[in-house]
């Protein structure tokens, strides 16, 4: 069972959480660019979600900002200053970026326990993440024994060692059962509310429309947006419109006579893109067609999401290499 978070604050910390500033971020492989003149600010007492497509290059922005990746050209600072020129860097920022990137003979405990040591961090507080993440009694067991999901908790008692007032997680969510996934959403937010900056890369859109209140959002290396969650979902410019008729396939033929996009969605169900609601029903009306059920989709994070990126795409289902 997944304790509440009983998250702490050094008195270092008790003055403003640092920003995380990317400027120009620019990252080659070869003939490859993997991010290109990236530019956002991640702000305290806020939970920004880190969106992209696969291969959109989050995952090598975030390993930037930690120094494991050396940046082509541009910056990435965290209050002011980059991370590898920070000793006993744990106590100012907390990861996240694999949680299978441990040592599997080590017990969940040892592995906390050399973290700690390196950091300057007392072996008490190594217990004290250990029961935050509900791992208490699976300390003494080998990691390599470990599932995914409590491999993930693992990685965030890592992340929370130092009592850090910046936290960066990298698809925190892999491998959590549901209980889990309401523990770790808690989580975020009282670390948010605590004044701490919390940057949260992950492909879960629903988890993020509940969770994050700012968006940073990148496709093939380049940014997109940088704005709130309700601004971005609202610039999605084609809301769906869900119909339910015993006669589908006849109304998506008139529909689709129309210029609609109709999507089926199941047995007498109709998404429909293209046209207001309003204009659906008249046209119901005016063929004669029964309709069971007639709602106007609001905007959302998904659709916006789904029409912004998709030419940021490297690949499409359906396509080959």
């Amino acid at each position: 069972m997944w304790p509440s978070a009983r998250c702490r604050r050094h008195p270092a910390h008790d003055t403003v959480s640092p920003v995380i500033e990317v400027n120009e971020l620019t990252k080659r492989y070869g003939d490859t660019t993997a991010v290109n003149a990236l530019s956002f600010t991640v702000r305290p007492g806020r939970i920004t979600g880190f969106l992209g497509p696969n291969g959109a290059g989050k995952t090598t922005t975030l390993r930037m900002l930690l120094g494991l990746v050396e940046p082509t050209g541009g910056s990435a600072t965290i209050d002011g200053q980059p991370f590898r020129d920070r000793p006993r860097g744990l106590r100012h920022v907390g990861a996240l970026l694999d949680a299978g990137d441990v040592h599997g003979g080590r017990t969940g405990r040892a592995q906390l326990a050399a973290l700690a040591r390196g950091n300057g961090i007392g072996r008490r507080r190594t217990d004290e993440v250990l029961g935050e993440v509900g791992l208490a009694e699976a300390a003494g067991r080998r990691v390599g024994g470990y599932s995914l999901g409590m491999r993930q908790r693992l990685g965030i008692a890592a992340a929370l060692l130092g009592d850090p007032p910046v936290l960066l997680f990298d698809e925190p969510l892999n491998g959590l059962d549901p209980e889990g996934v309401l523990w770790v959403r808690g989580l975020f937010r009282r670390l948010a509310g605590e004044g701490r900056t919390v940057f949260v890369s992950s492909h879960q859109m629903s988890e993020m429309e509940h969770t994050a209140e700012q968006l940073v959002v990148i496709g093939r290396g380049e940014l997109i947006a940088a704005q709130s969650v309700t601004e971005f979902a609202a610039r999605s410019t084609r809301p769906g419109v869900s119909v339910r008729t015993p006669r589908a396939a006849e109304l998506a033929a008139v529909l689709t006579a129309e210029g609609a996009a109709v999507r089926p969605g199941g047995e007498e169900l109709l998404t429909v893109t293209g046209l207001p609601a309003s204009r659906v029903g008249e046209l119901a009306c005016a063929h004669r067609l029964p309709l069971h059920e007639l709602t106007s989709g609001d905007a959302s994070l998904e659709k916006a999401f789904m029409e912004l990126t998709a030419d940021r795409l490297d690949h499409r289902a359906g396509e080959t290499r």
